[in-house]
């Protein structure tokens, strides 16, 4: 009975686990005219490398007399190849790029032009390369040019924006700063600095608070109470400065955190403002007192006036002022029903 089980067991199992050895694709020998491939087999596996070299007058496609490829996925890397012996590769050229051949490889006698990344420059004015004979004659040198910076110089609290990290900057490259949260710049915030002659321009310098002459202390404790601010709250207190928050309907105005200076004294405080008008109806004549009316900033509403029937004015409001429009009649379209009997007896002379 066991054996029975057994046997069932290996014959549900052993599909599986060729099934799970055969999801990565394999490889099938490459084909490779002029050459031979170390080991030859007709099936690799994934990940599998093979050497290859290949017969007189020809040499593989890359640097060196032999060379390997790794199957990947159900394809070889690089694909192996044997080209004519005086033919080149490709060249690699530091700081340096130019147009690639669609073969991989170049002929006898054909040329390439250097183009030198930004902020290098041809040695010798040389920029040009020829293969000769398998080999690359003249390959030219992308060097530093004079003209051109290196690193931008280093500002305590502060960052290069929009500009990845890079050794080599061109002549006239431009750069700009951006002080880290709760510093100041003298200058612009943002300023730039320049790529002149082999030297960057000045840059900006950030300070941490406001540059009122007075030295903040360590501590917010030594001034006191936080100084209070209408319609606002301290929402954050690092022990060097504190930051507000307006309540809802205001908006912020004014330096984004306080701190308490050496003298005992408190940097300018912000205020609240209101982002709302609000309305007492009892205090317009022209207007229908039913009590105070909210209306946000750019926001507009009509107002019932006084005078009989149904007339409105436009209250809109605007950086908290209102004004309102004359009063106009409010006329309402109403649509027929299908019958008359949804609205009682008729009315008397109908």
């Amino acid at each position: 009975m066991c054996g029975r089980y057994l046997g069932f067991v290996l014959l549900v199992w052993i599909p599986q686990v060729l099934n799970a050895q055969s999801a990565v694709p394999t490889c099938l020998a490459p084909s490779l005219t002029g050459g031979y491939l170390v080991p030859k087999h007709l099936v690799y596996d994934h990940e599998t490398t093979l050497t290859y070299a290949c017969e007189n007058e020809l040499k593989p496609a890359v640097e060196g007399w032999w060379a390997t490829s790794i199957c990947q996925n159900g394809k070889w890397s690089p694909t192996p190849k044997c080209i004519d012996e005086k033919a080149c590769v490709p060249l690699t050229i530091p700081n340096g790029n130019y147009d690639a051949s669609t073969d991989g490889w170049y002929e006898d006698r054909d040329k390439i032009r250097v183009r030198c990344d930004a902020g290098y420059e041809h040695k010798n004015h040389d920029a040009t390369a020829e293969c000769i004979n398998g080999t690359w004659s003249s390959v030219p040198i992308c060097e530093r040019s004079n003209e051109s910076c290196g690193d931008p110089p280093k500002i305590p609290h502060a960052v290069i924006i929009g500009k990845g990290y890079q050794e080599v900057f061109a002549l006239n490259s431009q750069l700009q700063y951006k002080c880290e949260d709760e510093y100041d710049a003298k200058e612009a915030d943002t300023k730039p600095i320049f790529c002149i002659s082999g030297n960057w321009t000045e840059g900006p310098t950030c300070s941490w608070g406001h540059t009122t002459g007075r030295k903040p202390v360590s501590g917010v404790d030594t001034c006191g109470t936080p100084p209070p601010v209408a319609n606002g709250e301290v929402v954050k207190n690092t022990g060097r400065y504190l930051r507000y928050r307006c309540a809802a309907h205001y908006e912020l105005v004014g330096p984004k955190m306080v701190e308490c200076y050496s003298d005992g004294t408190w940097s300018e405080v912000p205020t609240c403002k209101a982002t709302y008008c609000s309305v007492d109806t009892g205090e317009f004549s022209h207007l229908k007192p039913v009590g105070v009316r909210l209306i946000n900033d750019g926001e507009e509403e009509n107002l019932e006036c006084s005078r009989s029937g149904p007339f409105f004015s436009e209250a809109r409001c605007t950086r908290g002022k209102v004004t309102f429009s004359e009063c106009w009649r409010h006329t309402t379209v109403t649509e027929p029903v299908s019958g008359v009997d949804t609205c009682g007896t008729p009315p008397p002379g109908c």
